[in-house]
């Protein structure tokens, strides 16, 4: 599959998703429609598996199905919806302050957008959420009911309809996408529909699994999001990862001794990195001594500068001795220097 294909299928699905919610918004609440023909079907989510032609058909048949009063959206128990089987966010560093200012904003100006679910694969008196997590979590604090749009859907379209959902979403980083392609790749869902599903190419897929198949899951979640932190440094840890044996028994030690109860995901992530990365080795500078092998100095040297330091009990005799023989040093160096000229 190409790249463009996979760029349109994900535009599409956003162009579609708006749409239809911005035609739910404003609907009374309906009688739930049964099942059947005329339900809406996995067409908002099955996006991904078709040509765009047949997404703007889907998207056409969906219209025309709320303009008919076919489709529903229903008023739900939030305490009947279960969330995803395959999560696909990680909690934010500030997100105690973020989640309750959105949950103020659902309680003044109410639900604007459903969340999408499906009938739990299980349990028939209860849902599960296609996408929607925080409008549902908000819905269950304040105790009002979910405003939500019911889809037939197989476990494969809910992993594809979050991530062509998060695609369209700037503030994914880097790991919170690896490790939602994880859960796609462990559920044994084709590349060519993760590629769809992220708007990512087979080489992009191949760095990802480098990380997520080094990093035990448990860790990468307990890092966090780690805004600041992108690939590069993601598939330096899985390198240190793979090539230390002890490495993941290392982090997890880390990772129960927090330091710093304000610390953030990027600098934990720095932490941990450090934990594992290996330590170049002392090296001590050169030491001068005289003949019979009394230490005198030790030195440093760089291109551009030369750095002495006292040793020993002749070391500020040996110093002084230096600084008074600089002059004589000087003139020797300009004579051999006039006499490489000539």
């Amino acid at each position: 599959m190409s790249k463009s294909p996979r760029k349109s299928i994900v535009a599409s699905f956003g162009l579609l998703s708006s749409e239809l919610e911005t035609e739910l918004v404003g609907q009374k609440p309906a009688t739930p429609v049964p099942l059947g023909g005329n339900r809406v079907g996995a067409g908002v989510v099955a996006a991904a598996h078709r040509a765009i032609d047949d997404i703007r058909s889907e998207r056409d048949r969906l219209k025309a199905l709320i303009d008919s009063g076919a489709a529903a959206v229903r008023h739900l128990d939030p305490s009947h919806v279960d969330p995803s089987p395959y999560p696909d966010r990680l909690p934010d560093d500030d997100d105690g302050a973020t989640f309750e200012a959105f949950k103020r904003s659902i309680e003044t100006e109410g639900q604007k957008v459903p969340v999408q679910v499906r009938k739990h694969p299980s349990s028939p008196d209860r849902f599960q959420i296609v996408y929607g997590h925080r409008r549902w979590l908000a819905a269950r604090q304040l105790g009002r009911p979910l405003l939500a749009l019911e889809v037939e859907i197989s476990d494969l379209d809910l992993v594809l309809a979050q991530g062509i959902e998060n695609a369209n979403r700037q503030d994914l980083t880097w790991i919170e996408r690896a490790l939602f392609a994880s859960r796609m790749d462990q559920a044994g869902i084709k590349p060519r529909y993760i590629y769809a599903a992220l708007a990512i190419e087979d080489a992009e897929l191949a760095r990802m699994r480098n990380v997520y198949r080094a990093v035990p899951a448990e860790i990468i979640e307990a890092i966090g999001r780690a805004p600041k932190i992108g690939r590069p440094r993601w598939l330096e840890l899985a390198k240190m990862v793979s090539d230390v044996p002890t490495a993941i028994e290392t982090l997890r030690a880390a990772l129960v001794e927090k330091l710093d109860a304000t610390e953030t995901s990027d600098q934990r992530f720095q932490r941990l990195l450090n934990t594992v990365k290996p330590v170049p080795p002392r090296r001590d500078p050169p030491a001068i001594s005289d003949k019979r092998g009394r230490l005198l100095a030790t030195l440093v040297a760089s291109p551009k500068e030369v750095r002495i330091a006292a040793e020993g009990s002749l070391g500020t005799e040996f110093l002084k001795f230096l600084q008074a023989e600089l002059p004589s040093l000087a003139e020797r160096f300009a004579s051999e220097h006039e006499q490489e000229k000539s």
